[in-house]
């Protein structure tokens, strides 16, 4: 009997840009099936709810990569969700070195609270290094062009959460 690999690739998605589907999409060929983790995270004062997050992954990434992958959200420690979702990995993605200073210090204490469970670093594609949520939606409330980061249907939803502000 074999088991599944199951990896974890975590975030606020804040909102969900194309830089994470990126990461998404070439998490999702290295694992049997990719649990797409929505932080809380209440630090980085989300303009979307909990809830609103996980209504659009679920809506974006269900016709794109289908029934292997799973949106839910947590507002537990990581390690703690990832082994409650029997993860074996914990996908991150790194855009630049200041994101890998960070990042190093996260494997350093996870693999402390459980070191079972290995985190695997996978550097943004060319077109999207420079793209972050809180870049999208400051671009956003200047009323700036910002089709070229999200979809067109998270796009909406951005103008919309910013026109009803």
């Amino acid at each position: 009997m074999s088991v599944d690999r199951i990896g974890l690739y975590p975030g606020t998605f804040d909102p969900l840009h194309n830089g994470h589907y990126d990461i998404m999409k070439r998490a999702a060929k290295l694992v049997d099936r990719l649990v797409i983790g929505v932080a809380v995270n209440v630090g980085k004062n989300p303009m979307f709810t909990l809830e609103e997050r996980v209504e659009m992954l679920r809506e974006e990434l269900t016709p794109l990569l289908g029934d292997r992958v799973d949106v839910r959200p947590f507002e537990n420690l990581l390690m703690h969700f990832a082994e409650q979702v029997h993860a074996s990995v914990i996908i991150r993605g790194l855009r630049a070195l200041s994101d890998f200073e960070f990042e190093i210090q996260m494997v350093g204490m996870n693999s402390r609270l459980n070191s079972d469970i290995e985190t695997v670093f996978l550097m943004a594609s060319d077109s999207s290094q420079f793209i972050s949520s809180s870049l999208v939606k400051e671009i956003a409330l200047l009323g700036g062009d910002i089709s070229s980061f999200l979809s067109p249907a998270i796009a909406d939803r951005l103008k919309s959460k910013i026109a009803s502000a």
